[in-house]
């Protein structure tokens, strides 16, 4: 009996080693304020990023009622409003020019990514130590903190509507994709 429950043991033993060995490691995630506001903000980007690639050119012009935004309009909202507060956090004086949501997808494209480089430099620069420090955005003074969440808050909700179009269009949203 001892034996036979020695033998049990030994194997149950190697069986969980074999599982424990078999995972992947899991890659150390920095904490604090800072790191996880730019951890959001990598993947809003992502997901709108990949929503503009997915949306066929002519869905650009694409609004599931008339008295709403078209895909477009919603496209360049992100991009001025990202203008206006990453060029702020980074003193920016000459923002980049968003196209009328009447143009093409490549222009409409372009302006995003220039958007997205605008704040991938706010972001990079935003530390723990320095989230306090204040901006002025337009009649408001912004902390850097309150700024970059903000623009998180806004991307996801902007991202929202991205992914109710797409799949108004028969497309299933990136942070749906399997």
């Amino acid at each position: 009996m001892m034996n036979r429950m020695s033998m049990v043991l030994a194997v149950a033993g190697v069986m969980a080693s074999g599982v424990a060995f078999g995972q992947a490691p899991v890659a150390a995630v920095a904490l604090g304020p800072a790191a996880e506001v730019q951890h959001s903000y990598a993947g809003v980007k992502a997901n709108i990023l990949k929503s503009a690639d997915k949306m066929p050119g002519d869905g650009y012009s694409f609004k599931p009622t008339p008295d709403v935004r078209t895909y477009a309009r919603v496209l360049n909202h992100v991009s001025e409003a990202q203008l206006r507060a990453c060029g702020a956090a980074n003193g920016t004086k000459d923002l980049a020019k968003v196209p009328a949501e009447t143009a093409d997808k490549a222009a409409i494209v372009e302006a995003l990514n220039a958007s997205f480089a605008e704040c991938d430099k706010a972001f990079a620069a935003l530390t723990d130590a320095n989230l306090s420090e204040t901006f002025t955005v337009g009649p408001a003074k912004r902390s850097r903190i309150g700024l970059m969440w903000g623009t998180v808050s806004h991307d996801n909700e902007q991202y929202a509507t991205l992914a109710l179009y797409l799949r108004l269009k028969g497309l299933v949203p990136p942070s749906s994709e399997k």
